[in-house]
C-alpha cells in the first residue's frame, strides 16, 4: 500500500548548512520519535503506511517526518528525516513515503498554524469515517475535548500521490485541527508535537467509547450544548500544558522499556 517518493525535481535542496536551531532540532526529533513509539504501542498504526510530520523549530519550509519502510515500533530520532516541500531530503538516509510527502508537504505550505500535523488509520476513529452523518458524537466527556474542532472531508479520492490531491485535504481541513477522512482516516494538527500526541490519543478513546456505546443499539444521549460549550472551554484553557505533561509521562515510559527511541 505504501508508495516511496520520487524525486520531483522542482528546486534545489536547502543548503545543509542553513540555520537552524540544533538544540531545538534534537528534542523535536525525541518528541516526533516518542509519539511515533506510542502510538504503535496502543495500536494507532497501520504497517509501513502512516506518518506523523512536524515543521523544524524555528522554519517554516522544512518539516521532519518518519521515513519509508520502518514502522512506527522501529523509528529512532536520529532515523527521522528532514525535508523541504519539494522533496528534497535535507537531512537523514532514505526519503518520505509519496502520500506522507504530498499529504504533509501541503498541509504545512498552506496550514502555517499546523506546526504538527500526525496522519493515522486508527481503528475506531477510522471507523467513524466510514459511516452516515457526523463522525464525532458529542454524547461523552472526552470527545467534548474536540467540540467545534473537526472537518469532515466528505470525498475519498484514492491515494494522496500528487500536490492536487495534497492541496485538496488541506482545503477540506479549513480551519479545523481535526480531519476526518472519509473511508481513510483522520489528520490531527496542532501548534506542538505534545498538543498534537495529546489530541490523537484522545481521539482514538472518544471514537472507541462512542462505538462501543452505539454496540448495545441503544441511542447516544447527547451532552446539553451549553454545559457541551462550558466543557469544551474548560479543556482548552489548560490544553497545552496538560499535552507536554502527556508527552512527557509518554517519554518516561519509554525511556524504561524502550530506550533506544531516543538515539
Amino acid at each position: 500500500m505504501a508508495h516511496e517518493l520520487t524525486a520531483t525535481g522542482e528546486a534545489p535542496a536547502v543548503l545543509r548548512n542553513s540555520s537552524i536551531d540544533r538544540a531545538a532540532l534534537a528534542q523535536a526529533r525525541i518528541d516526533l520519535a516518542a509519539s511515533l513509539r506510542m502510538a504503535a504501542r496502543l495500536g494507532f498504526a497501520e504497517g509501513i503506511c502512516n506518518h506523523f510530520s512536524a515543521l523544524v523549530p524555528g522554519r517554516d519550509d522544512l518539516f521532519l517526518v518518519n521515513p519509508y519502510g520502518l514502522a512506527f515500533a522501529e523509528v529512532t530520532a536520529s532515523s527521522l528525516l528532514v525535508c523541504d516541500f519539494h522533496g528534497n531530503v535535507i537531512e537523514g538516509e532514505g526519503r518520505p513515503e509519496a502520500t506522507a510527502f504530498y499529504i504533509h508537504a501541503r498541509l504545512h505550505m498552506k496550514k502555517p498554524g499546523a506546526r504538527a500535523a500526525f496522519h493515522t488509520h486508527m481503528p475506531n476513529a477510522t471507523a467513524l469515517t466510514m459511516i452516515e452523518g457526523e463522525p464525532l458524537s458529542h454524547a461523552g466527556q472526552t470527545a467534548l475535548k474536540f467540540l467545534g474542532r473537526t472537518a469532515v472531508d466528505p470525498v475519498y479520492n484514492g491515494l494522496a500521490l500528487d500536490a492536487a490531491e495534497g492541496d485538496r485535504i488541506a482545503a477540506a481541513m479549513g480551519d479545523a485541527d481535526i480531519l476526518f477522512m472519509r473511508s481513510h482516516g483522520v489528520m490531527v494538527t496542532a501548534p506542538s508535537i505534545a498538543e498534537a500526541w495529546d489530541d490523537l490519543y484522545y481521539l482514538e478513546r472518544a471514537a472507541e467509547v462512542q462505538i462501543r456505546a452505539l454496540q448495545t443499539g441503544r441511542p447516544l444521549i447527547p451532552v446539553p450544548a451549553d454545559v457541551a460549550a462550558m466543557t469544551a472551554a474548560q479543556m482548552r484553557s489548560e490544553d497545552a500544558e496538560s499535552a507536554r505533561l502527556h508527552l512527557e509521562s509518554v517519554k518516561r515510559i519509554l525511556a524504561r522499556s524502550e530506550p533506544d527511541y531516543a538515539g
